[in-house]
């Protein structure tokens, strides 16, 4: 390489270098600003009120525990389990309300998990999601319950709930 082609090739490596360089530092700055300005988002937050179990009818064991549960954040999160140990050796089960195709039956089935949708909320009703479980003999209305409810992002949220009459607000 001679001395007069050294300036040419030292010109068209940087030409090569700086375009890259150029477009990671226009990307870098955009998606700066986006952040900055709020529109990046952020993680689900995670309330939960009003828990309520209830009392089980007669010799049926069966019930279900009801949660409000809120999110306050950016992003949906999925209750994905519910523990306590006031649960028989069955636990707890997520479950929805479902009636037969003729709408002359109704049934509970088991799911996985339950949206709590962004800036918004899951209702737990005896008519939608609700937690399945086995009470155990002995429960009187205002009895206080340990429920942790188990979350795909936020984690555990330990909270109680009160044992109540079936159609008390």
């Amino acid at each position: 390489m001679s001395t007069a082609d050294r300036p040419r090739r030292v010109r068209e490596a940087l030409r090569a270098v700086l375009a890259p360089v150029v477009a990671s530092a226009v990307a870098l700055a955009g998606l700066s600003g986006w952040v900055a300005t709020g529109n990046a988002g952020g993680p689900a937050r995670i309330e939960v009120v009003g828990g309520r179990v209830l009392l089980p009818y007669g010799e049926y064991r069966s019930t279900a525990a009801l949660f409000l549960i809120s999110n306050w954040g950016d992003v949906d999160d999925r209750l994905v389990a519910v523990s306590s140990p006031a649960a028989g050796a069955d636990g707890v089960k997520l479950g929805r309300h479902r009636t037969t195709a003729g709408g002359g039956a109704a049934y509970k089935e088991v799911v996985d998990s339950a949206v709590v949708p962004a800036d918004g909320s899951l209702d737990m009703s005896p008519h939608g999601v609700g937690a399945l479980m086995t009470a155990p003999p002995g429960w009187e209305p205002g009895d206080v319950v340990p429920f942790t409810l188990h979350f795909e992002d936020s984690g555990r949220v330990e909270v109680d709930a009160v044992v109540v009459l079936p159609g008390t607000p």
